[in-house]
């Protein structure tokens, strides 16, 4: 089982209380809350390590490019991916969701391809659909049953 107050004391935002109880978080479609060792690791990253990856040839950005690459490969381990170089980093889900679209409709889609959402989508899994059914004429369905 799950010690709840443990997961809790991760995160620092949850000591707080609003209405008078323990903060509750469940937008996490929106933006995540940050465990502390996360919060800890950025904020050392801004301290020691703070350059452009795979951008320069000085220090600071040959060891940024090799924490980054590192990172990499720790994810494709616990994903089991076949290569590292099947890890993409963005900013956010939404971010992803409009590659994933683009890139998807325009190397595996032509005009009259149906891609279905649900209608409990959030927003930003049906406006990049809505914009390739635009730009490709790919049919957009949803689950409504109407």
């Amino acid at each position: 089982m799950y010690d709840i107050q443990k997961i809790r004391e991760d995160f620092p935002i949850l000591d707080r209380e609003v209405y008078g109880k323990p903060l509750i978080y469940l937008d996490n479609g929106a933006t995540t809350q940050k465990p502390r060792q996360v919060v800890e690791a950025i904020t050392d990253e801004y301290y020691s390590v703070n350059a452009n990856v795979h951008r320069g040839v000085h220090f600071l950005s040959q060891q940024a490019t090799e924490l980054h690459e590192a990172s990499r490969e720790t994810v494709r381990r616990f994903i089991n991916a076949r290569s590292s170089n099947e890890i993409v980093f963005t900013r956010g889900t939404t971010e992803s969701i409009n590659l994933l679209a683009s890139s998807f409709a325009d190397s595996q889609m032509k005009e009259g391809d149906e891609v279905i959402v649900s209608v409990m989508e959030h927003h930003s899994n049906i406006v990049p659909w809505q914009l390739q059914a635009a730009r490709k004429g790919i049919v957009l369905e949803s689950d409504s049953h109407e």
